[in-house]
């Protein structure tokens, strides 16, 4: 009888030290996303990848804290608010059992290459780490006249080249979802160079100029508001003959060397006007 006992209390031990040692081993390898399978995302725009919600749940419990516990709403609201730029207006509320994070995210429009160094700006000119985004039409930037100093991540860089750049992409963007929303214009568009913005290198030369991404030119002119100052198409005009040609041709690509849009005598050309 005391043998049975015996043994029946070295199985329970046993069974008590696996259960402990177990605990101790998924507590050590249990991947971030699962970790914080209390924390929930509201309202997640399609656009935004899988991996940049793993960052943000990565992030969120940066200290370690336990989702479970009442006063983690606070640590995981500051952890998103000073190292997440893509969220802002963040508010954690914990409900019986989760804590739901409702936020705005920020939508990159452009990137941005500087040196061996490449961001992402949103139509604010706030300043995103890169990650890739397959689901939106990422137009790069070029033409910036090299800085040393960049804004932290998460604040606006100022400056008048690079929103002029925005405003135009920004005016692509309102018309693809009016007229061409099957299939975007944007999604064509590779690059805006600002190089001569304001005729900063040749007064008479286009400031700001658009390219396909095989490489087609497109003469946009002076930044959106400007046109009248420099006896261009007015920026309507401008948008109207670009989405025409689009329309027409179902394409930017392998049509014409170039497309003029601000000058206000000069007709859009036909594809067989490269030959």
């Amino acid at each position: 009888m005391i043998l049975k006992v015996l043994a029946v209390v070295c199985v329970l031990c046993g069974i008590v030290i696996g259960f402990i040692f177990m605990e101790k081993y998924v507590k050590e390898t249990i991947p971030v996303r699962q970790g914080a399978g209390d924390l929930e995302l509201a309202e997640v725009p399609l656009w935004v990848s899988d991996e940049l919600q793993e960052k943000v749940y990565a992030i969120a419990t940066a200290d370690g804290s336990s989702l479970g516990l009442d006063d983690a709403a606070e640590s995981v609201q500051r952890n998103i608010e000073e190292l997440m730029p893509w969220l802002y207006e963040v508010k954690v509320r914990a409900t019986h059992n989760i804590l739901r994070v409702e936020a705005q995210w920020r939508k990159p429009v452009a990137l941005v290459k500087s040196g061996l160094i490449k961001f992402m700006v949103d139509t604010q000119q706030v300043v995103l780490d890169y990650m890739e985004m397959p689901d939106l039409p990422i137009v790069e930037i070029k033409g910036l006249p090299l800085v040393t100093k960049i804004p932290p991540l998460g604040e606006v860089w100022e400056r008048d080249d690079l929103a002029a750049a925005i405003m135009i992409l920004d005016q692509l963007d309102l018309m693809d979802k009016s007229e061409t929303p099957d299939k975007p214009l944007l999604r064509e568009i590779g690059r805006i160079d600002v190089s001569n913005f304001n005729g900063r290198h040749n007064s008479r030369h286009a400031h700001i100029i658009l390219y396909s991404k095989d490489n087609t030119e497109i003469i946009w002119g002076a930044e959106v508001g400007k046109w009248q100052q420099h006896l261009e198409s007015k920026d309507d005009e401008k948008l109207a003959k670009l989405y025409g040609y689009y329309k027409d041709y179902g394409t930017l690509s392998g049509g014409v060397k170039f497309i003029n849009l601000r000058d206000p005598r000069d007709n859009i050309p036909l594809p067989i006007d490269k030959y």
